[in-house]
């Protein structure tokens, strides 16, 4: 039995949709309904992290999972971890972030992803992490101001990033939870070639039809952005990540995706032209 945790998110949902559907898969999150026909013919349950009993439930009979953890600073890892190891799981699939191997990353976010990774490397069961490169998808904040305004608004917009498409990561992750030779492993992940939010803006325009434009935010407004939606701490550990970009750490190329699932990295052109709706006047 594979157990998929985080099965609304960002990758968990389409690591729902590439397993093959011959195989024993059990669905988890916090509220069922929202999964959807993607886990049709799988057992869906209720799971929460803060919850051991939703936990144990979930984890009963699972030989392998996929986990994906969100809440900067909390002990979710722990919690499951804990609670996998119990309930005699062998093979725990994590999503991390590149970040984790830069030794210029001191901020609260990249802590808490190192801990949650010697978590699991200390837990006893086998393991293979993944270090996703942003993702593609964090391009759909700008579709608002290109549907309404066509105009992307970003900081440091001549900085390069790496950025790989989240079906590329659900792909390897699919890989990594049905295969041989995962056990052990830190998989970095991708895109195939390093973009700037410029680049970005350009290729969005050509795959909309229409021209776009760029507008470079400064630090201050960028700041007040981000206030919008987190605490300081994570409004500063975003922007020393966006300090980092500016440094070139983000730019590396790897082809690991290739690699293991046998196709290239998907460019953010393919990715843009899937999701060309979301940025469309309506």
């Amino acid at each position: 039995m594979i157990l998929v945790t985080g099965a609304t998110g960002t990758v968990g949902r389409e690591v729902v949709r590439r397993l093959p559907r011959d195989l024993a898969v059990r669905v988890m999150a916090r509220v069922p309904s929202r999964v959807g026909e993607r886990a049709v013919g799988w057992e869906v349950v209720a799971g929460d992290y803060a919850d051991p009993a939703s936990l144990d439930r979930a984890l009963r009979g699972v030989g392998r999972a996929f986990l994906v953890t969100s809440r900067v600073g909390g002990d979710d890892d722990a919690r499951f971890l804990r609670a996998a190891r119990v309930a005699g799981v062998r093979h725990v699939v994590k999503v991390s972030a590149a970040a984790v191997a830069d030794g210029g990353a001191d901020d609260v976010i990249t802590r808490w992803q190192r801990r949650a990774e010697e978590l699991l490397q200390d837990s006893g069961m086998g393991w293979t992490v993944l270090r996703p490169r942003s993702f593609m998808s964090n391009a759909l904040s700008w579709a608002g101001s290109v549907a309404s305004e066509g105009v992307v608004r970003a900081l440091y917009g001549t900085s390069a990033n790496a950025c790989v498409d989240p079906r590329d990561v659900a792909a390897v992750a699919v890989c990594a939870l049905t295969g041989e030779g995962h056990e052990g492993r830190i998989h970095t992940l991708t895109g195939p070639r390093p973009l700037t939010a410029v680049e970005q803006t350009a290729e969005l325009g050509r795959v909309l039809g229409r021209p776009l434009r760029f507008e470079e935010l400064t630090l201050d407004l960028a700041r007040a952005r981000l206030r919008e939606r987190h605490c300081a701490e994570i409004v500063e550990a975003l922007v020393a990540g966006a300090e980092r970009q500016r440094a070139g750490a983000k730019a590396g190329v790897d082809d690991t995706v290739g690699r293991i699932t046998g196709r290239p990295a998907r460019s953010f052109r393919v990715w843009a032209e899937d999701h060309r709706e979301a940025f469309s006047v309506e």
